[in-house]
């Protein structure tokens, strides 16, 4: 299965590809979508079609996107959200499944604490995919949404082999 992490932003959206086979990972890519200094609506559409872009070029067969964190400004919440939904799009408009996950979700699976740093992230996502350096913060952060979503679809597949099938993930959480 490939997936596709994504972690918005409004400047630069971090992408990271992973394929996973059994209970291995590899790295396929990640880099980063610039959007530059535009006005609003141009750099939306430079997020959407980079992340359709991606879609079309990597063919995953879901995607996975990180959620809007609160800010102390208001205005970037939402200018975030704005980016976050742009990238969405993207997603859907490729015909993909997106799941959604918060950072401290994301931090504990790729690091085992919610609360890891930057730098942690960037550590670990390179030893999970053998990468021969460290991904830049936003692509480190991106493959850590894919890692994210691979350890959660095997949560997903011992939970139905343990004929719990009613259950399905909300938001990045397990629900009946």
């Amino acid at each position: 299965m490939i997936i596709l992490g994504i972690d918005p932003g409004l400047r630069t959206t971090g992408f990271g590809v992973i394929h996973k086979q059994g209970t291995k990972l590899r790295y396929i890519a990640s880099g980063t979508i610039k959007s530059g200094d535009g006005d609003l609506p141009t750099r939306l559409k430079v997020i959407l079609d980079g992340v359709m872009e991606l879609t079309s070029t990597y063919r995953p067969d879901c995607a996975a996107i990180e959620q809007v964190y609160v800010n102390v400004n208001p205005q970037s919440t939402l200018l975030l959200g704005q980016a976050r939904g742009a990238a969405i799009c993207g997603l859907v408009s490729g015909a993909l499944s997106v799941a959604e996950y918060s950072p401290t979700q994301i931090k504990q699976a790729v690091t085992g604490s919610g609360k890891a740093a930057k730098e942690q992230m960037q550590h670990m996502v390179s030893r999970l995919l053998a990468l021969p350096g460290l991904p830049g913060t936003d692509a480190a952060d991106a493959l850590g949404v894919a890692i994210c979503h691979a350890n959660s679809q095997d949560t997903l597949a011992a939970v139905a082999s343990a004929g719990l099938s009613g259950l399905h993930m909300k938001r990045g959480r397990l629900v009946g």
